[in-house]
């Protein structure tokens, strides 16, 4: 008897929270145990199965192809409240019943009620059952369940409907756990009855176990992978469940397991003999592009390339002679064809010319399909490649055959109507997005983990803010606590952080859910289904692949990335903005020598400015003082880990402070534009071809070679290089410098046709701010609509150049931006919690029955279930209402009432009951005697409800105290900090804090943004003067700080020392306030509550000074001592019989 058993049922980490083992150790786990072959049935799907298959067979272990489909129409369903569809499980033979359970798992997505679970019909699975071997279901199948609940006729006519449908292809499903009701129970109602009918009806019994984890101990760990997926407590009983046995068990435990049935165990081995069938890898499929005008594809790329290179000639002017355009574009079209890629740059072709002649704006070009003369004449790019010196070969090499990829950037807004035009023109059934998984990462994981383990909320949040937040590189469980002490610390003093630590350790990595890719699209010459599985996101109608990017590929679906590029959106909505001043501007025949936009990028304004808009590209842009585009283009090149050493070389060089170095005189037309520095990796391509004879495509190969350092292929070309160049006169011991030379900066170098087509954007959105800078930041404003922190920087940077930026008017303001009379009005839209959708029903209604002439006017006109309570007090907190009602608290006060009267004349409406002449003034509600909001605490509601402060500063009345006590405002401490001063005491409201864990030492450090009456600034706070002071650093605090300053190249940085409350620390004790009054206007009660609150023992002292008119000025002094911040100053500047407040 056979020792041997295979695990034909194991739930790979794409039955998503379910399944605890990546698909790609399932080989390896199984090669472990001695096991000759195991099988993937994950839930529903075929995520896994191209990749499973393959590395699998590296393994040197067969794959099994399965699935465990969700069925209805067949059986029975448990009871719980947590149970779900049963499952079937259903294995490969051939490729046919590939193509049947690709159907099946397709049908379960796309065709599904997005409602319900993903499932198939019984009648679905029957009608594809050829090629595939059918299992029962096992405890969480159809069959087993009715055996549980007591009702064994159903489930036999249920193993006969089964047993019709696949004859000698089915086998009756046993699984041995531990005897509790989340398993297979030994001798339990379920098994007898299932073995009673093998025997009864010679079918053959099989034994599973329903892999979910790897091993024994990770059980504990898979609880709460379960609880994440449901929303679960693990320590809540009524949910659901798997035993501590569903682990990968050896073999020599399923046949001890199953010994009074070991034909069980053997027919796991005599499936995987049937399963003889593996996922192949297929090359690329092109779909066929149908050129209606009776050429073939060769035919039509070729005549369209040239009747394009015509029309692209009279368009610019010739950087070379006409038949150098020619020749290149006439090299070109053999090489495409000869590669067979004619259709490929037909099909991009159409559908950017489809989006361009539908008005959607499209990008310049992005990755190395810009050095295409053909793409360029396509309108696939719009950079002329023979101006900036882009190669074709860096593209596409006919020495080394791979698939084109353009990427093509369309408006954010409008790339679905071009996928759309996509699916009409080649079938739905043709075209799919491409899924992604999103993982459990560091700080999720430990979130979800911590709610599962039911730890408190907030110490919870405080081990999350410990992990460093890095998306671009993220930082692993394992890693923050490596070189996070803090967590280290709660680790070891408390059990239960330590038992959360672990159990997130054991689950991070593990995918948490599906998506679709950002960009990716396939299109297909035949039926997707045919090739790959479909997977249908709730959220979108466009069906995805099961296959992720790295495999689809692979399945021989051939990629198109329609990109959404929010900077192209900018643009048409500033050319919109334009439109309507009568200002018609072409982004893509700007003049590119226009000084203003290079004044504007040499000062390092360029926030908003596409690519170029951090702190360090401005720091680097006042350094270079770009003149052409060709030096955005080396900055963005130079502008990267690596490369970025050698911005100073390059602008010594350019300006004259290093001498520049050609390296060998035949390379200065290689090297000039970029002043002797390699940058890019067509340079790199070029000095092979110059100076040691290379053909462009075999110096593609060194890059290539440069850039994976392979030890034997670079001592191969490092002899071919050596021998080229002696053969043009060049000495061995120049050429070897020179190869390692270029070897170093092959791994840095940068292709220039992507970022010759980005600085192209970069240069547009410059352009339009240096020039246009109201339409730039209406528009601007209007893509970050909803991100208050982007919405308060650029406020600053408006500012900066003085361009007017009106508060929201119920009266005035659009739902978006808009621009009128050379000012930017605040959309109603940007206003949190009111809603865009439902500010266009406001202006709607204003602009078809005119301004609102007062509140009841907005209340009586608008629709209560678009407008809710929360959006009318947040349109009263930023402002909105000022011009029709100005007192924004006795709204606030109301809502409830004046929602309650809006919804009662909504329903006369409805019942059309409205007097022909409107509402009566007798019906409006009373509003309640709610004193005016004034100072500080108005700007506070202002900054709640917009985000930042837009029409003042809380800070505004303390500029007397601050001059005092010598605080220096932000605008001051520039202006001194670039003469020279590098101290300085200021002061500020924290805005925003951002901690970070410096590399190597792994100490935090933290960006402190602070507002003050000035403007906006950011503070670096170090690791010491962090631990020092980070109990004042809250967001919302008021505080006084100490900071070093560092100008240069006209940008100043502060480093933060010393941090403290501003209450505390800008005494007042010695300092006195006379305030002014009209003694028949002043309110002495509301004076009196006012005082009252800002009673200080250590405050200062307060006179009041009354004109009694003929019978002269009384003063007296208040006996107690008051806290005279801004909160005081600003609450008695604004009430009513105040005069004045004066310094005494």
């Amino acid at each position: 008897m056979s020792e041997d058993f295979i695990h034909l049922r194991v739930k790979s980490a794409y039955s998503l929270l379910e399944g605890a083992i990546k698909a790609y150790d399932m080989g390896k786990l199984a090669h472990k145990q001695n096991m000759p072959a195991v099988g993937i049935a994950d839930r529903c799907n075929l995520y896994g199965a191209l990749e499973f298959s393959q590395v699998c067979k590296d393994t040197g272990v067969q794959p099994i192809i399965g699935c465990s489909l969700p069925v209805k129409g067949i059986g029975g369903a448990p009871s719980e409240r947590w149970g779900k569809i049963p499952t079937i499980v259903l294995f490969v033979q051939n490729e046919t019943g590939y193509l049947n359970l690709t159907k099946l798992s397709s049908i379960a997505y796309v065709d599904a009620d997005a409602a319900e679970e993903p499932h198939v019909r019984w009648d679905q699975v029957a009608a594809h059952s050829e090629g595939l071997i059918l299992l029962s279901g096992g405890f969480d199948g159809p069959v087993d369940v009715l055996f549980r609940q007591g009702k064994p006729d159903e489930a036999v006519s249920a193993l006969r409907m089964m047993q019709a449908a696949f004859d000698d292809r089915f086998y009756i499903e046993l699984q041995r756990h531990d005897g509790s009701p989340q398993g297979g129970v030994k001798g339990g109602a379920a098994e007898v009855g299932l073995v009673e009918f093998a025997y009864a009806n010679d079918v053959p019994l099989v034994a599973t176990n329903d892999v979910q984890f790897a091993t024994q101990d990770l059980a504990s760990a898979h609880e709460a992978l379960l609880c994440i997926s449901d929303g679960a407590y693990m320590g809540q009983e009524d949910r659901r469940k798997v035993t501590k046995e569903h682990w990968f068990k050896p073999s020599a435990l399923m046949r001890e397991l199953f010994s009074d049935l070991p034909e069980a165990c053997d027919n796991t081995l005599e499936i995987a003999r049937r399963c003889a069938f593996l996922v192949s890898k297929r090359d690329p499929i092109l779909p066929r592009f149908d050129t209606g005008a009776g050429r073939n594809e060769a035919e039509e790329l070729a005549w369209q390339a040239r009747e394009g290179l015509k029309m692209r000639l009279k368009q610019v002017k010739l950087a070379v002679p006409e038949e150098d355009y020619w020749a290149r574009l006439e090299r070109e079209i053999g090489i495409i064809i000869q590669m067979g890629f004619p259709g490929y740059f037909l099909i991009v072709s159409d559908f950017i010319k489809w989006g361009k002649a539908h008005d959607i704006p499209v990008g310049p070009g992005r990755g190395s399909g810009a050095g295409s003369a053909v793409a360029w004449a396509l309108a696939i790019t719009d950079l002329d490649p023979l101006r900036f010196g882009l190669l074709f070969e860096r593209f596409l090499n006919p020495e080394r055959v791979s698939m084109p990829d353009f990427d093509v950037d369309f408006c954010q807004e409008r790339r679905e109507e071009v996928i759309s035009y996509v699916q009409e023109k080649y079938g739905r059934d043709r075209v799919a997005q491409i899924i992604t998984f999103g993982t459990l990462q560091a700080r999720a994981v430990l979130r979800d983990t911590g709610r599962v383990m039911q730890l408190p909320l907030g110490q919870v949040d405080r081990l999350c803010k410990m992990v460093p937040n890095n998306p671009a590189n993220p930082t692993t469980l394992a890693q923050a606590i490596e070189i996070e002490p803090r967590l280290k610390e709660a680790r070891d003093d408390d059990d239960a952080v330590r038992r959360l630590l672990d159990t997130a350790l054991r689950l991070e990595g593990l995918y948490r859910n599906a998506s679709t890719h950002a960009a990716g699209i396939v299109i297909g010459d035949r039926p997707l289904t045919e090739l790959v599985p479909l997977y249908r996101d709730p959220r979108s109608d466009i069906p995805a692949t099961q296959f992720n990017m790295k495999w689809v590929e692979s399945a021989g679906l051939v990629k198109f990335d329609f990109l959404g590029l929010k900077t192209l959106t900018t643009l048409k909505r500033a050319q919109n903005y334009l439109k309507k001043r009568g200002v018609d501007i072409d982004y893509s025949t700007l003049p590119l020598d226009d000084k203003t936009t290079y004044d504007l990028l040499a000062s390092g304004q360029s926030i908003g400015v596409f690519q170029l808009e951090s702190q360090g590209m401005r720091d680097t842009l006042r350094k270079m003082q770009c003149g052409s585009l060709e030096e955005i283009t080396a900055l963005i090149s130079l502008y990267r880990p690596g490369p970025m050493d050698n911005i100073d070389t390059y602008v010594d060089r350019k300006f004259g402070r290093m001498e520049i170095d050609m390296l060998h005189p035949s390379l200065e037309p290689v090297l000039k534009e970029t002043y002797g520095v390699i940058i890019y990796q067509e340079q790199v391509m070029q000095i092979a071809q110059v100076l040691s004879g290379y053909s462009l495509g075999e110096a593609d190969l060194l890059r290539r070679a440069m850039g994976k350092k392979k030890k034997e292929e670079m001592d191969l070309q490092k002899a071919r290089f050596i021998s080229g160049a002696a053969e043009k006169g060049v000495p061995e011991k120049q050429s070897d410098s020179i190869f390692e030379l270029v070897n170093k900066f092959a791994g840095y170098g940068f292709n220039k046709s992507h970022a010759a087509a980005y600085a192209f954007i970069s240069y547009q959105t410059g352009y339009l701010k240096a020039n246009h800078p109201v339409e730039f930041f209406a528009a601007t404003f209007s893509l970050d609509m909803t991100n208050t922190d982007k919405l308060a920087v650029f406020y600053q940077d408006a500012r900066r150049f003085n361009v007017t930026i009106r508060p929201p008017d119920i009266n005035r303001s659009m739902a978006d931006f808009d621009v009128e009379n050379g000012e930017v009005l605040y959309a109603l839209g940007a206003i949190r919690n009111v809603g865009f959708e439902a500010m266009q029903s406001v202006v709607q209604a204003r602009e078809e029955g005119g301004k609102f002439t007062d509140l009841f006017d907005f209340l009586e006109r608008i629709d209560p279930k678009a407008v809710n309570k929360r959006a009318l007090e947040n349109l009263a907190r930023a402002g909105a209402f000022d011009s029709i009602h100005p007192n924004r608290g006795q709204i606030v006060a109301a809502a409830d009432i004046l929602m309650a009267y809006a919804q009662s004349m909504a329903a006369d409406r409805a019942a059309s009951q409205v007097s022909l002449f409107g509402s009566n003034e007798s019906s409006r509600p009373r509003l309640p005697s709610v004193a005016m909001v004034s100072g500080p605490a108005r700007l506070d509601e202002e900054l709640a409800a917009i985000g930042f402060y837009l029409s003042g500063h809380p800070l505004q009345d303390m500029l007397d105290v601050f001059k005092r006590r010598n605080v220096t405002l932000y605008a001051d401490a520039v202006a001194l900090a670039s003469e020279g001063r590098e101290a300085f005491r200021m002061a500020g409201i924290i805005r925003r804090k951002q901690e970070r864990a410096a590399q190597g030492s792994g100490e935090k450090f933290a960006f402190v943004t602070l507002s003050d009456p000035s403007g906006e600034y950011e503070v670096l706070f170090p690791p010491e003067s962090l631990r020092k002071n980070r109990d004042h650093l809250e967001v919302g605090n008021s505080i006084v700080l100490k900071v070093r300053s560092k100008g240069r190249d006209g940008e100043v940085r502060f480093f933060g020392d010393d941090a403290g409350p501003m209450s505390e620390t800008l005494k007042t004790d010695d300092m006195g306030l006379r305030v002014h009054v009209l003694a028949n206007v002043i309110n002495m009660a509301e004076l009196r509550e006012k005082l009252e609150a800002s009673k200080s023992p250590k405050g200062g002292e307060i006179s009041l000074t009354a004109d009694l008119g003929g019978e002269g000025v009384i003063e007296f002094k208040l006996p107690q001592r008051y806290n005279l911040d801004a909160h005081l100053r600003g609450a008695l500047k604004h009430m009513p019989g105040i005069l004045e407040l004066e310094e005494a």
